[in-house]
Formats: structure tokens, C-alpha cells, sequence
């Protein structure tokens, strides 16, 4: 309703911000933006269309094993790199959709969630009534989830408590770190094995906040070996040890963002650089209303927020030429407006099925990046276990959290 009577542009350049408005300004002309409108002037109820091309980060082929499928719930094994269900820029690189595509398991209740970039046992409910007697166990406490990674040193032999509680720095990025401001958690951590460079960690969380067990491993001194956010020279010489880090929020951001740059990594993120020249980057705490998917996102926050300025008056300084150009002069600006989706010629002078689908609006078509081998999609943290109280499911133990394992 609060649409009604400002301008598509206007809309456009406030609510959806993860295009330059020039994008849109195009996408418009080439007749991507629908209005249907209920009566002959705008109004509430009105339906907007807006048609994107899409290019989703690369995830594991790693298939999603199912632990069990009764008629009440399905459980499986999730790899690392896949979000539960569809958030930021995943739509069919997620759980949820592959389960209903390859498996036909249609109407999924989404039970808990997992961080992105952790594996592990994930549940399910095949109906709503189920969904809500499991969920009033997790209200009662009467849930536990036992998870197990690899950190990095030598964890002490002793059980280990942690309560710092945790502070969301960006949503869109996902990171947190330990703050007083922050909300209460605790985690309690017993090591299992050390082999004389790594530790394999037991993590017991008492409650659910997002990257609750990375972020309290960083803080003791051990964060998990390859996590490709709280693991990162960004946080200083002794990575956030104790939560001493040296930056500002503000500069810690740019300093993470700069490093997986420089390593051509933000896909391991679930970012691109036209996410952070939106403002991704920028600071959004304490706005639930600017939650979005963050990089492993264990609650998987559903909003983005952008930097809404970027080339809102001057479409010339946009920086989005064609991908696959009509001609040497084409350019957002210019676009014919029958341009919808347009397979342009390879180098080959091929089209059509043979060659990738190009789209002359499309940022991502221009960007080549390489692809992520096997191990940066993979980090050493693992659901273990998920015990309710009628209820109890486990996965195997993953090949890098066993004694006589080698890196």
C-alpha cells in the first residue's frame, strides 16, 4: 500500500536496491516491468512484474543424502555450500528446491535451519501440525543439536563454556561478532582429538543465534580452520581472539570483503561485486527490516539492503554496459525495447542451445570468474546429531572430523 501514487522509478530506487536505477530505468524500455492494473488508474492491489536474469553462486555436487522419510518428517544429510531454501541470490542451488525437483518432496516444512556453509543433519516436517509440536519442543527447550568441527591449534582437553553474547555487524554479508550489546548465548565445546595441528571440537549450542559456535570459537582462539569468515586476516594478527579487533565495524567489512577480492573468493560469500557496489557491504544492525540471506546464514535472514543512492541521477555514469553488445554503442541507456531475453553470438558466431544464454541487461553476463575447486565449498563444521523428544536422528561422522585424518 505505501506504493500507491509514487512512481515506479521511485519505487524501484527505494525498495528493490540491488540494481543501479539506470537497470531499471532500461529494464523498463525493454519491457521487463509489467503493471496490471485492477482499474484504469493505479492502485492498492495493482500486480508489479519485474522479469531478471539470474546467474546463483556455485554450490557442491555433493548429493543430498536422506536419512529418513516417513509420513511425518524427511531428514538428510545437507552438504556445505547449500542454503536451506531460497535467500539472497539462490533459488535452485537450495535444499528446498532440489529436494522438490530431484526427489518430489513437495511442501516441506523447514523445522531448523543450518548456516549455509555447514553440513549436516537437517530436518523437515511434512505437515503443518507436525511443524508446530516439534516447534513447541524447541520453545521448551526440549531440543538438542550436537555438531562437531576442526579448529584450528590445540583446544584445551577440559570442557569449555562460552557465553559472549553475539553481535549482528551486517546482514547481507553475514557477520557477527562478540559484543556486550549483543544478545545471550552460550555454547559448550569438549574436545575430541588434536593431531598435533588441529582439533576435532564437540559443540553443544544452548540456543540459536547465527553463527553462534563460529563466532564463540573464534573468540577462545580456535576458530575453525577453513571458515571463510571468522578464520580471515581481516580481524587482525590474532584473528578476533577474546574479541579484540582493531577496526572499526565499518573497516572491518571492507577489510573481509577486500580479502576475498583479492583471492577472487566473494562467491564463497554468496556475493558479487554488483551486490557490494549496491551497498551490501554497508552496516545495517538492528534493522530486521534489512535482513537477508548472510554468507551462512544459520537463521537465514529473508530482506537485503542496499545503498539506495548509487546512480539514481546520473544513469550516464552507470558502469553497466551490454554484456553481449547489439553494437559497439549499446549501453543500458539505449536499449531497444524489444530486448527482452536475447541469445547473443559466442565467439564461434554460434546461438541458441549451443551456446550460454546471454542477457544485454545482465551484469553477471560480462563477468567471467573461475570456478571454486571442491575444498573452498566445504567448511569443517557438521550437525551431528538432532534429538527431540520422541525423536533422534545422526549422520555419519564427516571424513575430516576423524582421528586419522590428514589435511
Amino acid at each position: 500500500g505505501r506504493w500507491v501514487g509514487r512512481s515506479l522509478q521511485h519505487v524501484f530506487s527505494t525498495e528493490f536496491r540491488s540494481q543501479p536505477l539506470s537497470y531499471y530505468r532500461a529494464a523498463a524500455r525493454a519491457g521487463r516491468l509489467h503493471l496490471t492494473l485492477t482499474t484504469c488508474s493505479p492502485q492498492n492491489n495493482d500486480f508489479l512484474r519485474n522479469t531478471v536474469h539470474r546467474h546463483e553462486p556455485p554450490v557442491t555436487a555433493q548429493p543430498i543424502q536422506i536419512l529418513v522419510e516417513d509420513e511425518e518428517v524427511v531428514v538428510v544429510d545437507k552438504p556445505s555450500s547449500l542454503p536451506v531454501h531460497p535467500c539472497g541470490r539462490f533459488r535452485h542451488n537450495t535444499v528446498i528446491f532440489i529436494l522438490g525437483k530431484e526427489h518430489d518432496l513437495k511442501e516441506l516444512h523447514t523445522i531448523h535451519r543450518l548456516d549455509r556453509m555447514t553440513s549436516g543433519v537437517l530436518m523437515f516436517a511434512k505437515t503443518v501440525e507436525v511443524s508446530k509440536r516439534i516447534d513447541e519442543q524447541a520453545r521448551e527447550r526440549q531440543l538438542e543439536k550436537e555438531y562437531v568441527c576442526r579448529v584450528v591449534g590445540e583446544f584445551p582437553e577440559h570442557q569449555v563454556v562460552c557465553e559472549e553474547p553475539i553481535l549482528v555487524v551486517s546482514y547481507k554479508v553475514g557477520v557477527c561478532r562478540v559484543d556486550p550489546k549483543g544478545k545471550f548465548c552460550k555454547t559448550i565445546f569438549q574436545r575430541l582429538s588434536y593431531n598435533g595441528r588441529t582439533s576435532v571440537v564437540r559443540c553443544l549450542p544452548q540456543t540459536g543465534r547465527t553463527h553462534q559456535i563460529r563466532v564463540h570459537l573464534q573468540y577462545l582462539g580456535h576458530p575453525i580452520v577453513n571458515d571463510p569468515i571468522y578464520n580471515m586476516d581481516a580481524w587482525g594478527p590474532e584473528r578476533g581472539k577474546g574479541g579484540r579487533v582493531e577496526k572499526t565495524d565499518e573497516e572491518l567489512l571492507e577489510a573481509l570483503l577486500e580479502e576475498h577480492r583479492s583471492k577472487q573468493s566473494l562467491d564463497i560469500l554468496g556475493l558479487s561485486e554488483e551486490d557490494l557496489d549496491s551497498g551490501a557491504g554497508n552496516k545495517e544492525r538492528g534493522d530486521p527490516a534489512n535482513e537477508s540471506c548472510p554468507a551462512g546464514g544459520a537463521g537465514c535472514p529473508k530482506r537485503e539492503a542496499e545503498d539506495p543512492q548509487k546512480d539514481s541521477e546520473d544513469p550516464k555514469s552507470d558502469d553497466t554496459a551490454a554484456a553481449c553488445p547489439l553494437n559497439s554503442d549499446t549501453n543500458l541507456d539505449t536499449l531497444e525495447k524489444s530486448t527482452d531475453f536475447v541469445l547473443c553470438e559466442n565467439r564461434d558466431g554460434q546461438t541458441g542451445a549451443a551456446s550460454a544464454e546471454k542477457d544485454p541487461l545482465c551484469v553477471e553476463c560480462k563477468v567471467r570468474r573461475r570456478d571454486p575447486s571442491p575444498k573452498e565449498l566445504v567448511m569443517f563444521l557438521h550437525a551431528l546429531r538432532y534429538k527431540g523428544a520422541a525423536f533422534e536422528f545422526c549422520s555419519q561422522m564427516p571424513e575430516w572430523a576423524r582421528e586419522d585424518w590428514e589435511e
